[in-house]
């Protein structure tokens, strides 16, 4: 991983702390209104790297009874943006791009694993990829993104 964005060791410290105290549990508070509609389990957060799992729900699903496209990218943007987010910056990043891939089909009922990484920080943008991977190791989709720094200044920690 190649991180030549510049952090704050304090903020990245307190953000990465405050995070892991969800690790096994819902993402349901202090986290963004759609990762709580999404109702991930926090499964590993690190710097650069996050791992969140999540059941497909029917209200998920296309009209076929698979997980719907535009649900996995909303899972993998939550997910890259949130571990942008843990890497302290001073500013918020957002999605300039999402580029996503459809593999492998979900159904309800499936436990689907979400991973992050962080592939270069840049002063300005940063690339990041994420896959959607099944109980059996399958893809189910992935994608590349880049993401912008904005004039945005973000709290030590959420709610502050």
């Amino acid at each position: 991983m190649d991180t030549h964005a510049p952090t704050n060791p304090q903020m990245e410290n307190m953000r990465l702390s405050f995070l892991r105290q969800f690790i096994g549990r819902p993402m349901d508070r202090h986290f963004s209104p759609v990762a709580k509609w999404l109702n991930g389990i926090l499964v590993a957060i690190g710097e650069g790297e996050m791992e969140v799992e999540y059941v497909v729900r029917e209200d998920m699903c296309n009209p076929m009874g698979t997980l719907h496209g535009g649900i996995a990218a909303t899972i993998l943007d939550d997910i890259v943006g949130t571990m942008v987010y843990a890497m302290g910056g001073e500013f918020g990043f957002i999605s300039v791009n999402l580029n996503c891939d459809f593999l492998n089909p979900a159904v309800v009922g499936d436990v689907l694993t979400a991973r992050s990484a962080v592939i270069r920080a840049g002063k300005n943008i940063v690339h990041v990829e994420g896959r959607l991977v099944n109980a059996q190791g399958r893809i189910v989709a992935k994608c590349t993104s880049n993401l912008i720094r904005t004039a945005f200044k973000l709290p030590l920690v959420p709610g502050q």
